[in-house]
């Protein structure tokens, strides 16, 4: 969600990528939250931090729990910063409950990167 975000809301004026330390498929109420939006993930696909051994970025932004603790430094960033959300993939309950939890990390994500970068 925080790659389709960031490519939507700075658009021609960033390219972001996105991995993690367990990739598997992209979630499909992480496709509905976004699509509520109008934002399609559809064709995102999950990769792994290995995927972009040896590239250089001018910020990497870690933004799931816990995940500052299992990635803490990335060489190749000039600057690298910390913003936790909860995984909204471990939410148990009722579909409405669970796509609950996607909006709410979605808007929060979206929160997050206007607040913090709307000078892009």
């Amino acid at each position: 969600m925080a790659e389709g975000l960031s490519n939507h809301l700075f658009q021609g004026k960033i390219v972001a990528f996105s991995a993690g330390t367990r990739p598997g498929n992209v979630h499909p109420l992480a496709i509905k939250a976004m699509g509520e939006i109008g934002i399609d993930i559809s064709r995102n696909r999950s990769k792994h931090l290995d995927e972009f051994k040896g590239q250089h970025f001018d910020l990497v932004i870690t933004v799931c729990d816990g995940a500052n603790e299992i990635c803490p430094f990335f060489s190749g960033a000039k600057e690298q910063e910390h913003a936790g959300f909860p995984d909204p993939s471990v939410i148990e309950g009722t579909e409405e409950e669970r796509i609950k939890a996607f909006r709410r990390t979605r808007d929060d994500i979206s929160l997050f990167l206007r607040t913090c970068y709307q000078g892009m």
